[in-house]
């Protein structure tokens, strides 16, 4: 997977700029979680540029960015979770799912209902 850092508050505006071109996924993952771990590398291990190719992928790491993390909350008013997705389109979550029900199958499709 080709994931874009969201290191600074640039970079999340450039996350939320991008999803009025494409769909826009954010994956936040805690790095001290092995939950989030095993939903990274599920996902990791499923992925196939195929299958969304225009989707862009930003991943935001919660225990270095906590203040990127709350702004995520407060720019789409999707409550914290670790680890989550989140699906934007035209600067507004259409998606989102935590923990164990991260799952690529789920993802390819609501990205598919996106593009057409």
């Amino acid at each position: 997977m080709n994931w874009k850092n969201i290191n600074t508050a640039e970079d999340l505006e450039a996350a939320k700029s991008t999803s009025n071109q494409k769909p826009v996924l954010i994956f936040k993952h805690s790095t001290s979680c092995s939950i989030s771990a095993m939903a990274l590398n599920r996902l990791e291990r499923s992925w196939k540029e195929a299958d969304m190719p225009d989707a862009e992928l930003y991943f935001l790491d919660l225990l270095k960015h906590r203040d990127l993390s709350q702004q995520v909350t407060k720019t789409y008013g999707i409550p914290h979770e670790s680890p989550q997705v989140l699906l934007i389109q035209h600067e507004e979550c259409v998606y989102d799912t935590s923990h164990m029900s991260i799952n690529y199958q789920v993802l390819k499709e609501q990205v598919n209902q996106i593009t057409g």
